[in-house]
């Protein structure tokens, strides 16, 4: 029976040997190796406190809750400008690793603290971001729209204001509103499962591309 991690790190196309590298220093810490996500995910008592990610530029350890670590050597980065929890560690080359594998050890150390003192962090609200001025023309034209967009849950809302806000040109933000508009009526958010076929519902973990056209 195949090893979904196992394959994770043997066929990984880009920074392999740099990930083989950060498993062997979380091998000597007090966390559980899971498949979570496609990545292999570090779990300490079933909350997840790190994941191993590969990107072009780099390979990351990224904290579920990185926010919440002191970080005083300034060494995490955020993984976008809307991120409020995640924070990542980059990597470039396995002597990268090796130079920081003490500090790797000590905020993995300080993520299991946060969890076991049940700190949480304090999300913004679907009120404190900006709906764009083509949302609120779209609302005027359609009620039913605007009284669908608010029967969402707060981080449906949001995940709905980020993807339509993030696009520079107005047409672009009007496009993506009436793409969406037909998931809002049916009262879906941005990433959850159409199809019925997610094995994580709600949300998609792409089964959909195994429907024959």
């Amino acid at each position: 029976m195949s090893n979904p991690i196992e394959e994770f790190f043997d066929n990984a196309p880009l920074w392999k040997d740099e990930m083989n590298g950060l498993r062997a220093v979380l091998s000597n810490t007090n966390l559980k190796e899971e498949y979570k996500w496609k990545s292999p995910c570090y779990t300490h008592k079933g909350k997840n406190i790190a994941i191993i990610g590969a990107f072009k530029d780099y390979c990351t350890l990224s904290f579920f809750k990185g926010t919440l670590l002191k970080d005083e050597k300034k060494l995490l980065k955020s993984p976008g400008e809307n991120s409020q929890a995640t924070k990542m560690f980059c990597f470039t080359s396995v002597d990268d690793v090796i130079k920081h594998e003490e500090t790797i050890k000590a905020y993995i150390k300080e993520a299991i603290q946060v969890e076991e003192k049940g700190l949480t962090i304090e999300y913004k609200s679907a009120d404190e971001y900006g709906v764009p001025e083509e949302l609120t023309a779209a609302f005027k034209k359609d009620d039913s729209l605007k009284q669908a967009f608010y029967a969402l849950t707060q981080g449906r809302q949001k995940g709905y204001l980020l993807y339509f806000s993030g696009a520079k040109q107005a047409k672009t933000r009007t496009d993506r509103i009436k793409k969406y508009t037909p998931r809002i009526m049916k009262g879906y958010g941005f990433h959850d499962c159409v199809c019925g076929l997610s094995n994580r519902m709600p949300t998609c973990d792409g089964s959909h591309k195994k429907l024959k056209n």
